[in-house]
């Protein structure tokens, strides 16, 4: 007789608590009026990003996000929704990186990105209520409020150059991820805010500055745990934007995509709303004093 598996074995205890806290998450958005929605994980199109490469399904892919869904969904008159769902990201591996993992999702109509703030510091509030969260030999504050740092404060506090001349150079995501990120909250949580609007991705540039987008990223204990929005709803800004993504795409090898024509022909009727991506193993990981991302889920790609 084969003897157990003991490494599995030995993930029960985090186990039983990623378990919690995704209960805990659940509760929070029905107690605050949000509706839980399930939407198809295998879809004709994901939104094209530029080094996001989704996973193939037949002649459909895995989704990478339930944005588009969930937008169409608010388009149709839906006012608070959330969902807890798996999504597939391909060549995503490290020790804080799966290529199948677990998002939270949540959007809000006649809101913006200030309002997402406030429910993330509300969410962890939820589920620490002691307000003190030890992360390796860190004790962070979880107190409200919490940090909010623009992009070019960040650039200004830790780097010897400006967002807006790393961009230029094509050095943006190699600052942030080198001398940004791993300074950011080990204090306190950061909201690093007001991404430069070549990066807006589906966000909404800030109406009093157009060069930056109201979009942030949050940071606890140098992991980035959210990204977010104020979302954009012009549909030919949007239109435009997919189309530099997908010429982006192109130019690094990977294969056309298709335009998410559907998601363009309703955005018309989509409120003003904001929109967040949490990554729930992540969140467990700081929860649980995890060390990889292995330690939080039952199986890696490489035990199967």
């Amino acid at each position: 007789m084969a003897e157990p598996n003991w490494r599995l074995a030995g993930k029960r205890a985090k186990l039983i608590e990623r378990a919690r806290i995704i209960q805990m998450i659940r509760a929070f958005f029905i107690d605050h009026g949000y509706l839980e929605v399930e939407t198809p994980h295998r879809v004709p199109g994901n939104a094209p990003e530029a080094y996001i490469e989704p996973e193939t399904s037949g002649d459909w892919f895995l989704h990478t996000s339930p944005e588009l869904a969930m937008k169409r969904l608010l388009a149709a008159g839906y006012e608070r929704l959330f969902q807890i769902c798996r999504c597939w990201r391909s060549a995503e591996r490290g020790r804080r990186h799966l290529p199948e993992f677990t998002l939270l999702e949540w959007y809000r109509a006649q809101a913006d990105y200030t309002a997402l703030m406030r429910e993330c510091e509300q969410l962890l509030t939820a589920l620490v209520p002691s307000g003190r969260l030890a992360w390796r030999e860190h004790t962070l504050d979880l107190t409200q409020p919490w940090e909010r740092l623009t992009v070019a404060e960040a650039f200004q506090r830790y780097t010897d150059t400006t967002s807006h001349r790393a961009l230029s150079d094509d050095r943006f995501d190699e600052v942030i991820s080198d001398e940004i990120e791993p300074r950011l909250g080990f204090e306190t949580p950061v909201f690093l805010i007001e991404y430069p609007a070549e990066l807006a991705a589906l966000a909404r540039k800030k109406p009093d500055n157009h060069r930056v987008a109201e979009r942030f990223e949050l940071y606890i204990a140098g992991l980035e745990i959210a990204n977010a929005f104020s979302e954009l709803t012009d549909v030919e800004e949007q239109r435009a934007r997919f189309a530099r993504e997908e010429e982006q795409r192109r130019s690094n090898g990977h294969p056309s995509y298709p335009s998410p024509e559907k998601f363009l022909a309703e955005l018309v009727h989509m409120p003003p709303a904001a929109g967040i991506a949490l990554g729930v193993d992540r969140l467990v990981m700081l929860l649980t004093g995890a060390e990889s991302i292995d330690e939080v889920v039952a199986f890696n790609p490489e035990d199967l």
